[in-house]
């Protein structure tokens, strides 16, 4: 008997280890810490929700909208958004992740509770319920976030009131305006709509707090400027009927600091360069030559780099508006130069019968000086002469450039320009950076300010 009554209370004591294994996990845990106990949902919620989602789903039916047939379906929409960036100029679109969020009231999803239950689900009962049509009119794409479980939230009030919100990432479209490139602003637009409801179906709003941003020194805006946003509702008429038009705008505006140091600031440096060939002797040929080419192909590199950040439009830009007229005024060195080399060396002494004439015709007792060497030239003294007689004898200089004091003051000569051929170094050190002058400060204001 003693035998029996041992083993029956050895039993019964394994028996009760067992059931507290079961009760509080494993052997680690302390079966006196309450901390699990308040963690742990109470067991008649539980149930309780569960027979209220059993009984919402067994007669629903996801294809049908709510209210179908008796008044459109309002869904109250609102848009917080993460990051926005990068800015695509080449490709016309933008970068946004956004959290987006839909309200409606499905009166089916009504259900009776003890005190004002909200009951919030997972991505698992998406699926089994109607949600919304909504696209995005103007996305090139778009990508749902999905590590570590779908990011989408789902809650369903005991009124019907559900609420819908999901994380994206969108490329959408923006058409940007670059004639005052790289001083412009834009407009970008976020659009969307119901993909197949019209507006007699689906209604969409704005929240009180529609749109909501984070902190920006997380997005990544690098060439641009968030300026603000604004909001607005359109109706879209259609074949297929009217819909409601949703739109967010992000004012942006792009900031100078990038091309001002690999474009502006180059191409002003290589026009000045080119002016360095005014303060050299016009004998010195390979020098002028060689600067005046290198200050052109390097302009030239400079315009192909510059079109390099912008797609292939047809008008005109800011940027090669200024890129273009520094080009003209390299190369407008170049060719002061090509003037006065031709002009200074190819100027020749007239045939001898020319001269003989010429010589019968005032003084048979002129004899001609001597040939001065001016740089590499000898021919200027001769042609002091040769203008000289024909002034002399009433008739015009050939040459544009006249030589002769009494070519520039005879009243004959009056209404034309005349610029002496040997000082058109000294009247372009004034000139060219005058007029390039003059230009930048009508361009910067232009742009900036009108």
């Amino acid at each position: 008997m003693i035998i029996k009554f041992v083993l029956i209370l050895f039993i019964l004591l394994d028996q009760g280890a067992r059931s507290d294994l079961l009760e509080y996990g494993d052997d680690d845990e302390d079966p006196n810490d309450t901390t699990v106990n308040q963690m742990l949902v109470p067991r008649s919620h539980q149930e309780d929700a569960t027979l209220i989602l059993n009984n919402l789903l067994k007669e629903y039916d996801k294809t049908l909208r709510p209210d179908i047939g008796v008044k459109p379906t309002v869904v109250n929409v609102g848009i917080y958004v993460n990051s926005i960036g990068p800015v695509s100029s080449i490709d016309m679109e933008y970068q946004i992740d956004i959290i987006f969020a839909q309200t409606w009231v499905d009166t089916r999803l009504r259900y009776n509770s003890s005190s004002s239950m909200r009951l919030t689900l997972n991505s698992n009962m998406v699926g089994l319920i109607w949600l919304p049509d909504t696209i995005f009119r103007n996305s090139k794409n778009a990508d749902s976030h999905w590590i570590t479980t779908p990011n989408q939230l789902l809650r369903i009030w005991n009124n019907g009131k559900v609420l819908y919100t999901l994380r994206m990432t969108i490329n959408a479209e923006c058409q940007l305006q670059l004639h005052n490139f790289p001083m412009d602003e834009h407009s970008c637009p976020l659009v969307f709509s119901s993909y197949g409801y019209p507006r007699d179906e689906i209604v969409y709003k704005w929240n009180r707090n529609s749109v909501e941003t984070s902190d920006q020194k997380y997005w990544r805006l690098y060439q641009f400027d968030f300026m603000g946003l604004r909001n607005t509702t359109d109706v879209l008429t259609t074949t297929a009927g009217e819909y409601v038009v949703m739109s967010v705008y992000f004012d942006l505006s792009r900031r100078m600091g990038y091309f001002t140091i690999q474009t502006y600031i180059p191409c002003i440096l290589t026009v000045v360069l080119s002016w360095v060939s005014f303060w050299i002797k016009s004998d010195a040929t390979p020098a002028r030559t060689a600067l005046g080419i290198t200050t052109v192909l390097t302009m030239t590199t400079l315009s192909t780099v510059a079109r390099n950040s912008l797609p292939r439009v047809s008008y005109v830009t800011a940027m090669d508006l200024f890129v273009t007229v520094c080009f003209l005024f390299v190369f407008a060195a170049m060719i002061e130069y090509a003037m006065l080399n031709y002009y200074s060396y190819s100027i020749r002494r007239p045939p001898v019968k020319t001269q003989r004439m010429a010589y019968s015709s005032f003084t048979m007792g002129h004899t001609p000086r001597a040939m001065m060497p001016m740089g590499n030239s000898l021919f200027w003294q001769d042609y002091d002469d040769n203008c000289l007689y024909e002034c002399l004898d009433g008739k015009d200089c050939k040459s544009f450039f006249c030589c002769y004091e009494e070519c520039k003051e005879g009243g004959w000569r009056k209404g034309r320009i005349h610029v002496n051929i040997g000082e058109l170094d000294a009247y372009s050190r004034v000139f060219f950076p005058t007029s390039f002058l003059l230009f930048n400060i009508v361009y910067w204001v232009s742009y900036l300010y009108l």
